[in-house]
């Protein structure tokens, strides 16, 4: 059944120290929910048309503005670690159903990986990687890097000159004729527009940067223990990724035989921002497949 979805209701957690954190829910609250968390350097607003698809068929979805990004406040201490940004999830989780699904693209993904597989096992009734596995590819992690930190300090003169970058960076990608969507992922300061997400987290300032980014033992194991509690797991991959290479996937599902697999052509990292129709369907396909209801 295809529901009818108003607009996102947004709703605010506090975090791990009191770090304040905003989300926004589609459909109904009693539903189980699908929580969207995003990749670094991006915002709840990067699921908004996955998460109307999943909202249209009776799913609760959330979508959660990570520690310093979005609307969500940066942290006072330059606390950027993943274990602080899976347990502010937790603290939006604690708002919702028992039990929803994680779907979490790169940073997004490291961070369901830590919160289902090490923090709080058993939260989750089915987590989705979407172009992430714990052995990424070097050279697409300092790709996205130094997108990531080209024009953070000096920022852009218009949106003409932002859509012209994320052009250059993904060259599969049509540039949009209407930039106003690239609004939400900016702030105007002045005359000028900035990446509205906390310089300490990339620019390597921050007191507890992110480093479990590049601890693959841990994310492995945090992985083998998901799989363990029986946890429906899917790799979204996107076919032309530079971080998530065919070898790699190859080697993650080789090693956990139990994780579904779907490659989007026509994606690369930024699956659901390239080919949503595909990544949509792939997500609700999959749990219609394991079975994970929405009670």
């Amino acid at each position: 059944m295809t529901e009818t979805i108003g607009a996102p209701e947004p709703f605010v957690a506090d975090g791990y120290g009191g770090v304040r954190i905003v989300a926004d829910r589609r459909g109904d609250p009693a539903s189980r929910a699908v929580v969207f968390l995003h990749g670094g350097g991006q915002t709840r607003r990067s699921w908004d048309r996955a998460a109307a698809a999943v909202a249209r068929r009776g799913w609760q979805a959330v979508t959660v503005d990570l520690r310093g990004h979005g609307e969500s406040d940066w942290s006072p201490d330059g606390d950027y670690r993943v274990a602080s940004f899976a347990a502010d999830v937790g603290e939006i989780l604690a708002q919702l159903p028992p039990r929803p699904v994680l779907v979490g693209a790169s940073l997004g993904g490291i961070t369901a990986m830590l919160l289902a597989g090490e923090q709080a096992r058993g939260i989750a009734a089915a987590v989705v990687l979407v172009d992430i596995v714990p052995d990424m590819d070097p050279t697409g992690a300092e790709r996205i890097h130094a997108f990531m930190a080209d024009k953070m300090t000096d920022g852009f003169a218009s949106l003409d000159e932002v859509a012209d970058m994320i052009a250059e960076y993904n060259p599969h990608r049509p540039r949009p004729a209407d930039l106003d969507g690239l609004r939400k992922n900016l702030r105007r300061r002045g005359d000028r527009w900035y990446w509205h997400w906390d310089p300490q987290f990339i620019d390597g300032t921050a007191t507890n940067p992110p480093l479990e980014v590049t601890d693959t033992e841990r994310l492995h194991d945090a992985v083998d223990r998901i799989v363990a509690d029986g946890v429906p797991m899917l790799l979204v991959r996107g076919q032309v990724s530079d971080l998530v290479s065919q070898d790699r996937a190859a080697q993650f599902l080789a090693r956990f035989p139990q994780v579904g697999f779907v490659d989007v052509e026509g994606a690369g990292h930024m699956v659901a921002g390239d080919r949503n129709d595909l990544f949509a369907g792939a997500v609700l396909d999959f749990l219609s497949q394991r079975e994970v209801a929405k009670p």
